[in-house]
């Protein structure tokens, strides 16, 4: 993807940035004043815990408040176009992530483009899905778990935050893959959808690893795999889906952006240790790549999951 020409704004920003601030950014003493970072789901969420680990972390490092501001609804896309009309001066800020590269596709039509008007500033952290299982459900690996969907078609049902979330597609995902047929059972949110899984209302559900990892944990719901081409550093004897199901990967993953004309130099350098540890409290590694890079990962993961998203035939509203 081409970048416009933009004015540098020099910031220290997510997991990959630099521990101390570069000397131009110094020298414009950026910034002066409290950043907003607005976030497109409610609290609690994984995009919430995030925003926050970051946005403290900032705050922290250079001295001013990184204020979270949640704005929810439309998937993100209320938040986004606050941003996307917002000055283009550093202090609204948007934290961007999956959700935002689906919406391309599942939304026919928006007051935006996401990938013209909001400037990749730093990608943060990738997170794998986690595929749940009910403890009782009779299936306690991902064979098991494909053979007795086979054995019962349309009678295992799989719960999600909603339509068009990733944990959605990262469910279609597999039943196109693994060759099953799950029905899908949306909610307004992770936590409904993983209360209906605690009560086993539903069999499964591929949530995202923040809202889940102390469910696994404690053994309140049954870890079946994750959704990350490697295993999680964070729950290593749990395998990945890609283990059973050659090519299939599925990552949630987080960053910030801007609006269009705000840009910012990135100096490779080792994570802050404290961040990094948090991250992987909550199954997350970090995810460092420049500007341009993450421009192109964005193009590239909007383009998969409109693919998804075309083979399923499902749109909003």
């Amino acid at each position: 993807m081409k970048l416009p020409r933009r004015r540098f704004l020099h910031l220290a920003a997510g997991a990959a940035v630099l521990p101390a601030l570069s000397r131009v950014s110094r020298a414009q003493a950026y910034p002066t004043r409290p950043v907003r970072l607005i976030v497109g789901f409610a609290a609690g969420g994984g995009y919430d815990i995030v925003a926050r680990l970051i946005g403290q972390w900032l705050s922290e490092r250079l001295g001013q408040p990184f204020v979270i501001e949640n704005r929810p609804g439309a998937g993100t896309n209320i938040a986004t176009e606050a941003v996307v009309r917002a000055p283009s001066d550093g202090y609204t800020l948007l934290l961007i992530g999956s959700t935002n590269a689906i919406n391309a596709t599942f939304y026919q039509k928006l007051n935006f483009n996401f990938i013209r008007d909001i400037a990749p500033v730093s990608s943060i952290t990738r997170q794998p899905q986690a595929m749940l299982a009910n403890p009782l459900f009779p299936a306690k690996t991902i064979p098991e778990f494909i053979d007795y969907a086979k054995a019962n078609p349309g009678k295992v049902n799989m719960s999600s935050p909603g339509i068009g979330t990733i944990s959605h597609l990262a469910g279609e995902l597999f039943k196109m893959m693994a060759g099953v047929n799950l029905v899908h059972v949306p909610f307004g949110g992770n936590g409904p959808a993983l209360t209906a899984l605690l009560g086993g209302q539903v069999e499964v559900s591929v949530p995202s690893l923040p809202s889940s990892i102390e469910y696994i944990r404690t053994g309140k719901l049954l870890g079946l795999a994750v959704t990350s081409a490697m295993r999680a550093e964070a729950l290593p004897d749990i395998p990945s889906v890609g283990e059973f199901v050659t090519g299939y990967e599925v990552t949630a993953w987080y960053g910030v952006g801007a609006p269009k004309g705000v840009a910012v130099e990135i100096n490779a350098g080792l994570a802050d240790p404290k961040l990094k540890a948090r991250l992987a409290d909550f199954g997350g590694a970090v995810f460092a790549l420049s500007p341009a890079d993450f421009g192109k990962f964005i193009a590239d993961e909007t383009e998969k999951w409109g693919k998804v998203i075309q083979a399923i035939n499902i749109k909003a509203g």
